[in-house]
């Protein structure tokens, strides 16, 4: 009988919740992560996507990726990083050299012809919002090319380097074009469902001097863990797994079965399943549609019990169970939404979290900005005096198992009626 795969289920499971994985200097990546090194004691280890896809499959069966807020400044911000980070061409993109903040806002402005206090505020936006995710390192007034650009598959290289000749650089004399080419990926990786992922290794140092390019950047490929359960089937059926893969793992929404070959067939499925389950995920229906989420027993080690904690800060966790209580627990009281849904059409005004809490305006602000972006909340607009919009419960929890939601649900009993008769027993249960 033939030697079952190595599998990580854990640090995949970790790597999605939390970022890149911070590796020791002699320390292998486990399998199925790309180690990444710049020749000094830094070193991560990032998930290999199945077959070198990527999420940009999504668009082949048009299906949406997990928004980013702002999308469009986050994009023209990622490529002036890239324009004054990656100076040697004839290299691939990462790591390239560290830059000066200054010139990437300079760059930027080249490229889209404002310079007011909104344009310069958006841009340090973007910037935070591209350092969380691991796309750019900060450190000080210093940005370099974080891990996950060096997730650009080899053939996307060419398509790069033709955008960065177009783009304007941080100085007037180097041209002005009126907007963003087209070319460079239009995603960032979607959030985790229960923290925000932040990048461990960020510095706060005062880095490295800009222009050095980092001595002895590496990029090591480790065994492969899907390739025994993809051997087995023919190209095309190989690539219907691989594209269910991703959309169930990177789609914004529950995918419906009928896109996708791997989720109709029984056998296929079955296939795919074991693929998620070697990542430390695992498969989630709901009628027709699929999605993916975290295995209990994998998100139990990774949060230190069912009642652990998966990487919020208390403000933002009581933020949430704030939106929670008010779009969803109260509304259900009144008979307003079904039993087992944790999605809601009655947002929490911003006013009314305000009046609920003690946290300062910044904090308050500072929470549900990064529970937007990992994807536990989102906002609705306005439309209208009766409807003021406000904040609901985001797409994270589709990707809810039945055992998370049993668990939600009591946390949420204990948190709104902490003297109940519920609440007794339920804590009697736990102890």
């Amino acid at each position: 009988m033939a030697e079952p795969e190595p599998t990580a289920a854990p640090e995949h499971a970790r790597a999605r919740a939390h970022g890149p994985l911070a590796l020791r200097l002699a320390e292998p990546a486990p399998p199925g992560f790309v180690r990444l090194s710049h020749g000094d004691e830094t070193v991560v280890a990032l998930p290999a996507w199945p077959d070198g896809a990527t999420p940009s499959v999504l668009d082949e069966y048009g299906v949406a990726p997990v928004p980013v807020e702002r999308s469009g400044e986050t994009r023209r911000v990622l490529a002036a990083c890239l324009r004054v980070c990656w100076t040697d061409l004839s290299a691939e993109p990462w790591p390239g050299v560290p830059a000066e903040i200054s010139d990437v806002l300079a760059c930027y402005r080249a490229l889209t012809g404002r310079g007011d206090d909104m344009t310069r505020s958006w841009a340090l936006g973007a910037l935070r919002r591209l350092a969380d995710t691991g796309w750019i390192l900060r450190s000080g007034d210093v940005v370099r090319l974080g891990p996950r650009c060096a997730t650009w598959p080899q053939e996307s290289h060419a398509v790069l380097r033709e955008l960065v000749r177009r783009l304007p650089g941080p100085h007037p004399a180097d041209g002005h074009p009126d907007g963003l080419p087209d070319g460079l990926p239009d995603g960032l990786p979607d959030g985790p469902a229960g923290a925000p992922a932040t990048l461990p290794l960020e510095e706060s140092g005062p880095g490295e001097p800009a222009g050095e390019r980092p001595p002895g950047a590496a990029r090591d490929e480790t065994s492969p863990d899907l390739d025994g359960l993809l051997s087995a089937y023919d190209e095309r059926r190989r690539a219907e797994l691989v594209a269910a893969f991703m959309a169930v793992e990177h789609a914004a929404e529950p995918v419906h079965e009928a896109r996708f070959a791997a989720l109709r067939d029984p056998a296929l499925r079955r296939t795919l399943a074991e693929m998620l389950a070697r990542r430390g995920r695992t498969l989630i229906q709901r009628r027709d549609t699929w999605t993916s989420g975290y295995d209990d027993a994998v998100a139990a080690r990774l949060t230190g019990g069912p009642g652990g904690k998966a990487g919020l800060a208390e403000s933002e966790r009581a933020v949430l169970t704030l939106v929670l209580v008010h779009s969803v627990a109260i509304p259900r009281a009144d008979g307003l939404l079904p039993e087992d849904t944790w999605l809601s059409s009655y947002p929490v005004a911003v006013e009314e979290l305000r009046r609920r809490t003690l946290l300062p305006i910044g904090e308050l602000e500072s929470a549900l900005r990064t529970l937007r972006q990992a994807g536990l909340l989102s906002q609705v607009k306005a439309v209208s005096e009766e409807a003021p919009g406000g904040y609901v419960p985001g797409p994270q929890f589709h990707r809810l198992t039945a055992a998370a939601r049993r668990r939600l649900q009591e946390e949420l009993i204990l948190a709104a009626g902490p003297q109940t008769p519920l609440a007794a027993a339920i804590r009697s249960r736990r102890a």
